[in-house]
């Protein structure tokens, strides 16, 4: 790794439904949630994650002298860029556990060896030290549902939506603290135990389609008659997405800002909340977000 980078993963839990909107559609859904086109898993694209970076760290009041160092400037009215570009690299944020309904228990948090793998691939490539064993990869096609081995659960039947799974328990301790910290709530670990899920990678593909709420929503007139409808697509609450953050040193002119200040401003802002996607006047799109630095 270079000397002059610095990096961090920040995982985002989403403690509201969030709309992170990918515009129109030709399809049901009038209005989608961002998706990855190869996966078709939910994401948020870094464009509206650094959006939302920025307009976090403005409402911190010595921002005015080091906001443009980590973002870059804002353009000026006609212009489509500032006078140098910001320090800050912003990944897309990237699923790692999805809530599902269940039978068994009021939900469960679920993921595969995919999203695992690439949680992986991601921490090496920023040279964080993140423990995520290899061992715990649910069979290909099976019905096999990979849970933490407490005792209780050994071949009883886990339902997920419409899907009925067989039980199988394993020692997932050290997955379980690897999560809880990119959770950053009190009691994940112990909710963790009981709830998450691992299943194969094309049961996880489906889940992600069809396990995503869609509201109706109703515009009305002055006259209380019903004007439009659309359906609308969210983020359950509970999602646990991550994002990768890769910083160097300021571009601007004279500044001596380096790469350890440009990503301490940002995830010294953390543990806190950010806000992301639309409806913010009807309470939605809050992620509880903490860091994770190499």
């Amino acid at each position: 790794m270079a000397d002059n980078k610095a990096r961090a993963i920040l995982g985002l839990l989403a403690e509201t439904p969030v709309h992170a909107g990918a515009g129109s559609s030709l399809g049901v859904v009038d209005l989608p949630i961002q998706r990855e086109t190869h996966t078709q898993w939910p994401c948020i694209y870094g464009s509206s994650v650094k959006g939302a970076l920025r307009d976090c760290a403005s409402e911190c009041s010595s921002a005015d002298k080091w906001i443009d160092d980590v973002f870059g400037p804002e353009p000026e009215a006609g212009e489509t860029g500032g006078g140098h570009a910001g320090a800050l690299s912003v990944g897309e944020g990237r699923l790692l556990l999805l809530p599902v309904r269940s039978l068994t228990t009021h939900f469960k948090w679920v993921t595969c060896a995919a999203a695992l793998a690439r949680l992986a691939a991601d921490s090496c490539r920023l040279g964080i030290k993140l423990c995520i064993p290899g061992s715990v990869l649910a069979p290909e096609g099976s019905h096999e549902a990979l849970v933490h081995n407490d005792g209780r659960n050994n071949g009883q039947q886990l339902y997920l939506e419409e899907l009925c799974l067989t039980q199988k328990p394993v020692d997932l301790g050290d997955l379980i603290g690897l999560l809880a910290t990119l959770m950053g709530s009190e009691g994940a670990t112990a909710a963790l135990a009981r709830q998450l899920v691992i299943v194969d990678n094309d049961l996880f593909g489906h889940l992600a389609r069809v396990a995503t709420p869609v509201s109706a929503h109703n515009a009305l007139t002055d006259e209380k008659r019903s004007k439009n409808l659309w359906y609308e697509e969210t983020l359950p609450p509970e999602t646990l997405l991550y994002l990768c953050l890769d910083a160097g040193p300021s571009r601007r002119e004279h500044s001596s800002m380096g790469a350890p200040e440009v990503l301490g401003k940002v995830t010294g802002l953390f543990p806190g909340y950010l806000r992301i996607g639309g409806n913010e006047t009807v309470g939605m799109g809050w992620f509880r977000v903490s860091a994770r630095s190499s």
